[in-house]
């Protein structure tokens, strides 16, 4: 997913991604630790895109208060 992408979306919909991606990555990590894990490069894909999200919210925050600032 693209920084892009996660921009387009709305803040309801990035938070809802949050969480899905977060579920994504509890089950990657389970699968990793039992040995069923088939591609784990995936665990490092979803990694990023969970911080790729994770910054763009941070980033609308930051806005929202400064511009409240003002």
């Amino acid at each position: 997913m693209k920084a892009g992408d996660v921009r387009s979306l709305s803040p309801e919909e990035r938070q809802q991604k949050l969480i899905e991606m977060k579920q994504e990555l509890f089950n990657l990590r389970f699968q990793h630790a039992t040995g069923q894990l088939e591609n784990p490069q995936r665990l490092k894909q979803i990694k990023r895109d969970l911080a790729r999200v994770q910054t763009i919210i941070r980033e609308e925050e930051l806005s929202a208060h400064e511009t409240e600032s003002r």
